[in-house]
């Protein structure tokens, strides 16, 4: 199986990887300027939330959203233009390769190109503050993000095999995922939400990235519940990504 998935790996970080210069400039921007509007535009109203400063509980969410929803538009881009435009998907059928193979390939991919702009983000926003983690919380907080990862470019991936129009991948972004995200505890502690919505306010499988991540890097543990549920995201999103780039294929 490695035989198909590395090469299908391999390619898409390697024709991404020649644009990451130009890539990583918007991809910073984003989180750098949420960073400088509630990290420094907030903090002087909220000083310290759950025992850290401000610019502090904000970091690790930050840098889990730049991965995950790089994961994210790498799967959905990726498969799209594949699919639709250079007819790549369809010389992968001609080779003795597996559909198990073509979406596992694109998720390690899509993984990879988050982690590596996850890290450049990271960089420059442990720079802009005293920001202090333990090397074992840092190991901790990696499971949500690879989970997170994988969860994100499973679901482009289903987005880019369902959809033939690209401003629908947008509306996509802009309709589900970015809700997703503000909703997620990123900017603001989970107890600001009523208690009768909080219970499903954590059920959503950002809240568990953002908010589980931010506990394993600042505290070192990792909460049951999200850990459960981002499992079975990831199971999910999988066999789901996997059945209906299946059926395509067949049609």
């Amino acid at each position: 199986m490695l035989r198909g998935i590395l090469p299908i790996c391999e390619r898409d970080v390697i024709v991404s990887l020649r644009n990451i210069s130009s890539d990583l400039l918007p991809t910073i921007i984003s989180p750098l300027t949420f960073f400088l509007a509630f990290g420094f535009g907030l903090q002087d109203y909220m000083s310290h939330i759950e025992g850290v400063p401000y610019t502090v509980f904000v970091v690790p969410g930050l840098i889990s959203m730049t991965a995950v929803t790089s994961a994210f538009e790498h799967g959905s881009w990726s498969m799209w233009f594949h699919r639709i435009v250079q007819k790549t998907i369809t010389e992968y059928r001609v080779n003795p390769i597996t559909v198990y193979e073509i979406v596992i390939g694109k998720i390690l991919a899509g993984f990879f190109l988050g982690a590596v702009k996850g890290i450049a983000v990271a960089a420059i926003l442990l720079l802009l503050t005293d920001f202090h983690f333990v090397v074992s919380h840092l190991l901790i907080y990696l499971v949500f993000v690879f989970l997170g990862s994988m969860i994100f470019s499973c679901v482009g991936t289903l987005c880019g095999t369902l959809l033939d129009r690209p401003e629908d991948l947008n509306k996509i972004y802009g309709v589900i995922i970015t809700p997703l995200i503000f909703l997620a505890g990123l900017f603001f502690p989970l107890s600001s939400f009523p208690a009768k919505l909080l219970p499903f306010i954590k059920l959503l499988p950002t809240t568990a990235i953002f908010d589980g991540a931010r506990q394993a890097l600042l505290e070192g543990r990792a909460e049951v519940q999200y850990t459960v549920e981002l499992v079975i995201y990831a199971a999910v999103s999988f066999i789901l990504a996997t059945v209906v780039f299946q059926k395509y294929i067949e049609d």
